[in-house]
């Protein structure tokens, strides 16, 4: 049940948040489960801002959060790039904070095209120019032996106006140049979730995953094996439900309906 779980994983882009707009009932869902002795993990696929920045935004939103409440596609991306590709060269595609993200872990980065790469990284890019593109492309279709992965598989990013292209659509892209595909880290790869089960030593039935999106947020929860609540804020609406063999627990309109149910 709901009521018994002790970690919450919650996607923000459409299911806490749009943009700069915290999505109502917010706030109150997270107050119920610090006083039920609980805890909340943002986990999110947007690999644009670093944790530091989201501690930040946060907080100027209203939120009363700090490192321990994050973690990003960006950090399980450095994670397991320190894990596999520690001494390596690696060529990254990505926003300024991604990279200091990356760096934080000692790793080998260049935004330049050198010899001995080992590995492409992709991820969402607000800084992205079509000559970065040509880089990627041109690394890719050169040099078949380097690796390639990508933070996230998300096609859109929800915006106050609706929404934007974001990694998975940028992948689409160069895999159409070069018809490669990347290794995706992010949701609804179990990597994230792996992270949080070692990082608090919970069992799979403590967990459950709420977000907005079945590919990505509800299937990584079925990956792992954890318990699953998609939001109708997002991405998903209810025909996505009808026609999808990807199917949460539990559906709920929005955070503000979870949290009524749960009073």
């Amino acid at each position: 049940m709901l009521r018994n779980k002790k970690i919450f994983l919650l996607d923000i882009d459409g299911t806490v948040s749009v943009g700069n707009k915290v999505i109502e009932g917010t706030f109150e869902f997270l107050d119920y489960i610090v006083g039920n002795g609980g805890k909340y993990i943002f986990i999110t696929n947007n690999s644009s801002k670093s944790i530091d920045d989201y501690v930040e935004k946060f907080n100027g939103l209203g939120f009363k959060v700090d490192e321990s409440n994050f973690i990003t596609a960006s950090y399980a991306t450095a994670l397991y790039l320190k894990n596999n590709y520690n001494n390596n060269k690696i060529f990254v595609l990505g926003t300024k904070s991604f990279i200091e993200e990356l760096k934080k872990f000692n790793l080998n980065i260049t935004e330049k095209l050198e010899e001995k790469i080992s590995c492409v990284v992709v991820a969402y890019d607000d800084e992205l120019t079509y000559k970065k593109i040509e880089k990627i492309c041109e690394l890719l279709s050169k040099e078949k032996s380097v690796d390639y992965i990508a933070t996230n598989p998300d096609l859109v990013c929800p915006v106050s106006f609706g929404f934007v292209p974001d990694c998975g659509s940028l992948c689409m892209m160069i895999e159409n140049a070069t018809k490669r595909k990347p290794e995706y880290i992010g949701k609804p790869n179990r990597f994230i979730i792996d992270i949080c089960l070692d990082k608090y030593n919970c069992k799979n039935e403590d967990m459950i995953i709420i977000g907005d999106r079945l590919y990505t947020d509800i299937l990584c929860g079925i990956n792992t094996d954890i318990d699953t609540c998609l939001v109708l804020t997002g991405e998903a609406v209810e025909d996505d439900l009808k026609e999808s063999k990807i199917q949460p627990k539990y559906v709920f309109n929005s955070i503000k309906e979870l949290y009524e149910g749960l009073k």
